[in-house]
């Protein structure tokens, strides 16, 4: 007797192999057998003219706070995710001091757009190194989670205040090495840093003070454990990027670590600049290096209203510094007053072709509810107005709580992005799940992998998209016994309909602590995911009890 059986699905494995019908049966956790006819069960799931594959796993995240208070890390499981790496971007909950708590969440507010009600609102503070951090989130644990260390929080452990001022001393170096190793040891899979993230005050993170000997000295940590680095280059910029594939491919072939890089966006200004950073990603890899970019599936859509900061407004300096440092009120008494408001609209002008194509999607007032899908350039007919002006009005109307969509801004080419995401040293990443809440929906990357480029658009085929974001994602990061449907693996399992999985439609939600909202996606398509070998949600009934998820590298 088994204690799951998946009957007559169409399994997808993960390995890139053809797809082929069986059943799968699960004990104690793991896959037991696979073929026809196979005995029975204590519990059945029906798979017929279904896919069955290994969970996916997303390896982009900023689910660190969130896991927190919700240990399914919805809605990321509802879309096949059973696996999530937390902690990139220099950015991780632990190890912290007491004393720095508030600093983390300033830059968390900035750099991933998280507020601070949710953490105050949210967060019981009662870790402080990472083998605590760890043991708070592995309880109630519905998916498993692998958490990179920041290397910010490592300097400001270190360092103090000079962690945002100052190269380290040898002496603060080896500390770093120790308090890494501590992490390590505890379960961390790796570390990030950043080359590129600003904190609250708009200064940089303390990961960009470090010089390349602190970075050479972290990374023979990582080599001592053939743990992961990851990085965030000056992605605006391709040659920086290639530089930084040159640093990542030396450390990764003096230490034997992997390496990865994100965002790798597509763009019609950067095709060629793409070409060059993936043509030195392909020199660095035929030399033994291993140097990972992380690409998105999805188009860069992003929302805003004025009342939180968005970094949608980071080229407009004037905009910026109203929206990161000034109060409701006096956003609103800028937007009133006529000559700086004049000035305003002027430093706005430049961005004219990107103002016209926002869409208002959400007000409160009925006055304004029949403008709600309308372009802000049809707005600004209908008023006799201008872009800016009208963007203003609206906000002004809306006690600056009218939001706007700026879709499809980048990242939309499908053909450049299919044979971006086809590429065999592509990682799909980049998700930046649990981040950016008011901004974009960060969940259904895998369901519009699966939907466009998988079915509508057929670039990409069903086994090689599988295998993409499952046994490759796994082989990359080290993770044992995950990402493939074979005997003895863990039963982390998606099942899903072939012809209609995909993203829904971005909402907008009020389930964040603090009174907080957020917007979200629901999977379409997604039948049963199971983790650990249990259901840990359904479409039929939604989450359950299961709570199997486990912190991976921690012995």
């Amino acid at each position: 007797m088994f204690d799951l059986i998946i009957r007559n699905g169409l399994i997808v494995d993960g390995t890139g192999a053809p797809a082929y019908t069986a059943d799968i049966a699960v004990r104690d956790g793991r896959i037991a057998r696979i073929g026809r006819g196979i005995g029975e069960a204590k519990q059945m799931i029906d798979a017929g003219g279904k896919v069955v594959a290994p969970g996916f796993i997303d390896p982009h995240t900023h689910f660190d706070a969130q896991l927190l208070w919700d240990g399914h890390a919805k809605p990321a499981l509802t879309h096949g995710v059973t696996t999530i790496v937390p902690g990139n971007c220099s950015l991780s909950l632990a190890p912290l001091k007491e004393k720095h708590r508030m600093k983390l969440v300033g830059m968390f507010n900035q750099i991933e757009e998280m507020p601070f009600k949710a953490f105050k609102e949210g967060v019981e503070w009662n870790w402080e190194t990472m083998d605590e951090y760890l043991q708070r989130i592995g309880k109630g644990l519905a998916i498993n989670v692998a958490l990179l260390v920041g290397h910010s929080v490592l300097r400001l452990w270190v360092m103090e205040d000079a962690a945002m001022q100052r190269t380290a001393t040898d002496a603060e170096i080896a500390q770093m090495q120790d308090l890494l190793r501590e992490c390590l040891d505890a379960g961390a899979a790796g570390m990030s840093t950043s080359f590129v993230d600003m904190d609250e005050t708009l200064q940089p993170v303390p990961s960009r003070f470090a010089n390349a000997a602190e970075l050479d000295a972290l990374t023979a940590v990582l080599g001592e454990y053939g743990r992961m680095l990851q990085i965030v280059p000056e992605f605006y910029d391709p040659d920086l990027t290639i530089a930084r594939v040159d640093q990542l491919a030396e450390l990764s072939l003096k230490y034997g670590i992997p390496t990865t890089f994100s965002p790798l966006f597509v763009n019609g200004e950067n095709v060629n600049g793409v070409a060059r950073v993936m043509a030195r990603v392909d020199e660095q890899f035929a030399r033994g290096a291993r140097v990972w970019p992380q690409v998105q599936t999805r188009p860069i859509d992003i929302s805003f209203s004025f009342a939180v900061p968005s970094l949608l407004f980071i080229r407009l300096r004037s905009w910026y510094q109203i929206m990161r440092f000034g109060s409701h009120d006096d956003i609103v008494a800028a937007f009133s007053d006529a000559e700086r408001r004049k000035a305003l609209v002027a430093d706005a002008s430049s961005l004219n072709a990107l103002w016209s194509r926002l869409v208002l999607r959400q007000v409160n007032s009925d006055a304004n509810l029949p403008l709600v899908g309308k372009t802000l350039e049809e707005i600004a007919a209908l008023r006799g107005t201008t872009l800016v002006d009208a963007m203003i009005d609206l906000s002004l109307e809306e006690d600056l709580d009218a939001h706007f969509l700026a879709a499809n801004m980048g990242h939309n080419d499908d053909a450049r992005v299919s044979e971006l995401l086809k590429h065999p040293l592509v990682h799909v990443g980049a998700s930046d799940g649990g981040a950016h809440i008011l901004s974009f929906s960060t969940y259904g990357d895998t369901g519009y992998l699966l939907g466009h480029f998988v079915r509508e658009t057929q670039s990409i085929g069903l086994e090689a998209a599988i295998k993409k974001i499952t046994s490759d994602t796994a082989a990359i990061w080290g993770i044992v016994d995950r990402g493939q449907l074979r005997p003895g693996y863990i039963a982390d399992i998606a099942i899903f309909a072939a012809d209609t999985i995909d993203r829904g439609a971005e909402y907008y939600v009020q389930d964040v602590p603090g009174e907080g909202s957020r917007y979200v996606r629901d999977s379409v398509g997604m039948d049963t995911v199971v983790v650990g070998g249990e259901i840990s949600w359904s479409a039929a009934n939604g989450y359950t009890d299961a709570q199997r998820g486990e912190v991976l590298f921690r012995t």
